[in-house]
């Protein structure tokens, strides 16, 4: 698909209310999916995630707040948004053992069961979560790993899974242990590509010694910074591993639903967990947050496709994954591939800078 052609579709809604902006937004984004071919996904653009083979679409769909942590559960609609992505041509759907726990794999199961062929699957195991909820820590150690793997092919209902990280490095296992392990589901079959989370420019370098990494998976967006500044970008590029961008609308933040008037709910995790969500820190990143919508008004687009486009422009190895449970949000998502920022629009965005507080209120599962 050929993106930022001057006379290419109009993208564009009304700014003059936020409350009109938002009623017909979803109405507006159909009719621009149709005019650039992506309502049947005919021109949805592919990227490459490393050099061993492993392509997906140029946005994918992450699957977690379907089943946990972000409000309440709908399985009818949330099949129903797997379906429409997969109809708009996004065939890159992530999930994990964790969220659930257990049962977010069981859903995109039953979701991809009829269309296997036209899923990339990614899933992930290391945070050990108990029938109950509980959190129970990070495991890496090799028997771990096949349990796992084993347990969430199950789960899913399919023989191989497409791309297999490690959600969170393990401190006390050496990540060349972890990857072995892992190496060995490739040889057998039952993984086709490896990849990490969060991991550090030091462990991706050790991982990749022992098999080669497709993916990395850490959030980056507008407003979460830290991979430009650890050099765990540069690290990536150098060693031709593709990166995968969660969170990449700042967990909501930048969609513009999010206000003083309507924060996230008490039982939400956002509103448990992370800083940036809680008082003063919510009101600093609102402001921040008109700065992103000033440059979406000026384009007539959503804040949220100007800030998936800023992560697209980046290059065809990075890959956003931004999570919904409706496909209302899902189009408007998909809208973004196909709005392209101009130079002077991406340094006033690069500007902004990261959001205040902390992105988690503890941080010792990140490997630093």
């Amino acid at each position: 698909m050929a993106r930022g052609s001057a006379a290419g579709p109009d993208l564009r809604v009304r700014p003059s209310r936020v409350g009109r902006h938002r009623r017909t937004l979803a109405g507006t984004t159909r009719r621009a999916l149709g005019e650039v071919g992506l309502l049947s996904g005919e021109h949805m653009e592919k990227r490459k995630l490393g050099t061993q083979g492993l392509e997906v679409s140029a946005i994918g769909l992450g699957c977690m707040g379907m089943s946990e942590f972000y409000g309440t559960r709908d399985d009818v609609e949330s099949v129903a948004t797997i379906h429409r992505a997969l109809e708009l041509g996004v065939n890159f759907v992530d999930t994990a053992d964790m969220y659930g726990p257990f049962t977010n794999e069981k859903l995109v199961g039953s979701a991809i069961m009829d269309r296997r062929d036209k899923v990339v699957i990614a899933t992930k195991f290391g945070n050990m979560r108990g029938e109950d909820g509980s959190f129970q820590g990070v495991n890496g150690r090799p028997d771990y790993v096949r349990k796992c793997c084993d347990a969430s092919l199950e789960r899913l209902g399919i023989d191989r899974i497409d791309l297999y990280y490690q959600h969170r490095v393990d401190k006390n296992v050496p990540i060349e242990d972890t990857v072995g392990a892992m190496a060995e589901l490739v040889t057998a079959g039952k993984v086709r590509f490896l990849g990490l989370s969060e991991a550090s420019s030091a462990t991706i370098r050790r991982a990749h010694a022992v098999h080669p990494i497709s993916a990395l998976q850490t959030e980056y967006s507008l407003f979460e910074r830290h991979v430009e500044t650890d050099g765990i970008f540069a690290t990536v590029r150098e060693l031709g591993i593709g990166f995968v961008a969660y969170s990449p609308l700042g967990r909501g933040l930048l969609t513009g639903t999010i206000d003083e008037q309507n924060a996230p709910g008490p039982g939400d995790v956002r509103m448990q967990r992370m800083p940036r969500f809680m008082g003063e820190n919510l009101k600093a990143n609102l402001t921040l947050l008109e700065k992103v919508k000033g440059v979406a008004e000026a384009k007539r687009v959503a804040p949220a496709q100007v800030a998936l486009a800023w992560l697209l422009g980046h290059g065809n190895d990075v890959v956003p994954i931004p999570g919904t449970k409706k496909r209302k949000w899902l189009e408007q998502n998909v809208g973004a591939t196909a709005v392209t920022l101009s130079p002077e629009e991406r340094m006033a965005l690069d500007a902004i800078g990261p959001a205040i507080g902390l992105r988690y209120a503890d941080m010792r599962a990140i490997d630093t």
